[in-house]
């Protein structure tokens, strides 16, 4: 069956270096706290706030060495007010988890867009 799994982190700074080593992290937190394999993974959808402009953050997911898997990137709605230099990422994997059984990723001060959600 097919999931979606949601998570975001944000960056102090529109810097390749750091929006890789955040993504990574987010990336890796969602993969090991849902205990998924790579082929588990379809596709993951990455989009980002108009500030972030240096870098591709699907290139986090190739740096993990995921290299079957669909991704693409894309920009956030400019709504104002809207949380700055924010990445976030749709993840969709095969998986026999219920979504009461999914567990979905907010670091740094993404964890603001669902407090709902987040846990420490």
């Amino acid at each position: 069956m097919v999931r979606a799994i949601r998570g975001a982190t944000t960056v102090e700074n529109n810097d390749a270096v750091e929006i890789l080593r955040e993504t990574e992290k987010l990336l890796t937190e969602i993969y090991e706290k849902n205990k998924l394999k790579e082929e588990d993974l379809i596709s993951i959808i990455f989009t980002v706030t108009n500030d972030l402009n240096a870098t591709f953050p699907a290139v986090a997911a190739r740096n993990l060495g995921w290299t079957s898997v669909a991704l693409m990137c894309t920009n956030e709605i400019p709504v104002p007010g809207s949380l700055e230099k924010c990445i976030r990422v749709l993840m969709h994997i095969n998986t026999d988890k219920r979504n009461d059984e999914i567990k979905h990723i907010y670091l740094n001060n993404a964890k603001v867009l669902r407090p709902d959600i987040v846990s420490d």
